[in-house]
């Protein structure tokens, strides 16, 4: 389980295709606090370490996972989102995220304003992906306040640390970002679609 606040960034070292499997070597400030078996969010996606040596570790991306999230688009020298799952004694400074990308978006506006940054979403929405407005979203691994969501869009307010600290220092118009929904959002749409027909 994650909060969704990056506590580094990750650079892609390695991709290396195995069968329908990606082996990513990543070279980060928290490759050698890792072990193996130890789950880490990369661009809000929970993968295992498979193997760690000095400042760099490996994780492998199945199908299902390549498929729903935009790992699969990533290339040598990309930066990646990364959180290290939670403490039970620590502090939830984002909120619940478990690591599991419910579907993707494609950037489709940045907006400069005096300082901070608004980003503009498009996603298919479902009657299981709800989105409120001040709600919470998972967007690349980061904790984000949804603001106006009308429709299949909905657009983010990120400060200048956020901006300086993750990968939205680089995201485009066109580029594709992980989403996880709020998981007591999930729990309420599955509960209401099955008790209160």
């Amino acid at each position: 389980m994650f909060t969704g606040i990056i506590r580094s960034l990750g650079t892609i070292q390695k991709i290396e295709q195995e069968g329908a499997n990606y082996h990513f070597t990543i070279q980060s400030s928290l490759s050698n606090e890792l072990k193996i078996d130890e789950s880490v969010s990369h661009n809000g996606v929970c993968l295992t370490v498979v193997s760690q040596e000095a400042d760099t570790y490996t994780v492998t991306a199945i199908l299902e996972t390549l498929e729903r999230s935009n790992l699969g688009k990533l290339s040598v020298n990309d930066s990646i989102n990364l959180e290290r799952a939670m403490l039970a004694n620590a502090r939830l400074d984002g909120h619940i995220v478990q690591g599991h990308v419910d579907t993707t978006a494609e950037c489709i506006s940045v907006k400069e304003a005096d300082g901070s940054w608004y980003y503009s979403f498009r996603y298919t929405p479902t009657d299981e992906l709800l989105l409120v407005d001040k709600g919470s979203i998972c967007i690349n691994g980061v904790s984000l306040t949804v603001v106006e969501p009308v429709d299949d869009t909905f657009s983010v307010a990120i400060i200048p640390f956020t901006y300086e600290h993750t990968t939205f220092k680089t995201l485009k118009v066109g580029d594709t970002v992980n989403l996880e929904f709020d998981i007591l959002g999930k729990y309420i749409a599955k509960y209401a679609k099955v008790y209160m027909k």
